[in-house]
């Protein structure tokens, strides 16, 4: 490898990689309010907060990753440009072509990534993120109930348990107040224990207790019952995916799979990595400028592009699902033509460069 591609490949490495941090970085404020949301709507046990938001993170990179390479490269081969780099290299002989060698020693392992992730790490994640959300919903200690913590219930009320047994579902000290339309109970028991109902559905059945019920406007009208068991809801459980999901199947498995829904996330998942290396290639064109041009201009449309890009793979993909485009078709229609733009752009702004410098 020569100096000049050691000095570039480094110089892109080192953009790409700070751009992908601040990316990350930013991703990680959004995936985790919606996380949040769905723990505090009862549909992730708070348990689980650190490794599902590790396995989203997995589930977003093959369309957080292109956008880092292609800002990367953007911002690098700005630099060269705004720096008089460039200049210097093309009147050495050196064009905007001559850089496509240090750009695919970054590219190519990059998209390797990204097919990777696309591929095969993200249905991994999807899989292994609902595989631990459904065992947790089958622990009393994973689904929010702690010993020694008032815990919020469905529809109101709070619950308290003093003591958790080894198996995760039986209950001990049992101290629970929830609102009746306009009145109230508090409830104390003895034990109790979790069990489900269908699904989604989640209970705690309370034995060996007393029952207080009284109104909420400070009437004087109280009952007192003693019980031998009551059943109490719990939020219910986040929404059983089905086995068969196209999102949870692996790549192999939708191959041989001629349903629509699987066409369509089939060619999803093998998008990304087409799109990452034709946004890698756009990023060196569109990051010429001129001497007293504005810095950096072509990158807020280099972004741009990449959004609409990736909204044209969403929507390809919905149609693909609905029926709307044939199966053969997938999203080469996408693709295929922005990657054969790319390619085009690319050698035509190294054959500009070429020929300028000889003028």
């Amino acid at each position: 490898m020569s100096k000049l591609d050691r000095y570039l490949l480094s110089d892109f490495i080192q953009s790409f990689l700070a751009t992908l941090l601040v990316l990350l970085v930013v991703s990680a404020g959004g995936v985790l309010v919606d996380l949040l949301g769905r723990i505090a709507d009862g549909q992730v046990p708070a348990a689980l907060l650190l490794s599902q938001l590790g396995l989203q993170f997995i589930v977003y990179l093959p369309l957080i990753v292109p956008m880092a390479l292609m800002l990367g490269l953007a911002l690098a081969v700005g630099r060269l440009y705004r720096d008089s780099e460039m200049a210097v290299l093309t009147a050495v002989g050196v064009g905007p072509r001559r850089l496509l060698r240090p750009v695919l020693m970054l590219v190519l392992p990059v998209v390797a990534l990204v097919a990777a992730c696309s591929l095969w790490l993200g249905p991994w994640a999807e899989r292994t993120a609902q595989q631990q959300i459904e065992q947790a919903n089958r622990s009393v200690l994973l689904a929010g109930l702690e010993p020694g913590r008032f815990t919020p219930l469905s529809g109101g009320g709070i619950v308290y348990v003093s003591t958790l047994g080894e198996d995760g579902r039986s209950l001990g000290q049992v101290f629970m107040q929830r609102p009746r339309e306009d009145r109230f109970e508090v409830v104390s028991a003895q034990g109790g224990r979790m069990y489900f109902e269908g699904e989604r559905r989640r209970f705690l059945r309370l034995e060996d207790g007393h029952q207080v019920e009284g109104p909420l406007a400070g009437e004087l009208d109280y009952r007192l019952m003693r019980f031998a068991a009551n059943e109490i809801a719990l939020p219910d459980r986040e929404k059983v995916r089905e086995q068969d999901d196209p999102a949870l199947r692996s790549t192999l498995a939708l191959l041989g799979d001629g349903s629509l829904a699987a066409v369509a996330q089939l060619h999803s998942r093998l998008a990304p990595p087409l799109l990452a290396l034709a946004f890698a290639l756009l990023a060196v064109p569109l990051s010429r400028s001129a001497p007293r041009q504005q810095r950096y201009g072509k990158v807020m449309l280099a972004f741009l592009a990449y959004l609409l890009g990736v909204n044209l793979m969403i929507v390809g993909a919905q149609w693909l699902a609905k029926g709307s485009l044939p199966a053969f078709v997938g999203l080469w229609w996408l693709t295929l033509p922005l990657l054969a733009f790319s390619l085009w752009l690319y050698f035509r702004d190294g054959r500009m460069g070429r020929n300028k410098g000889k003028a």
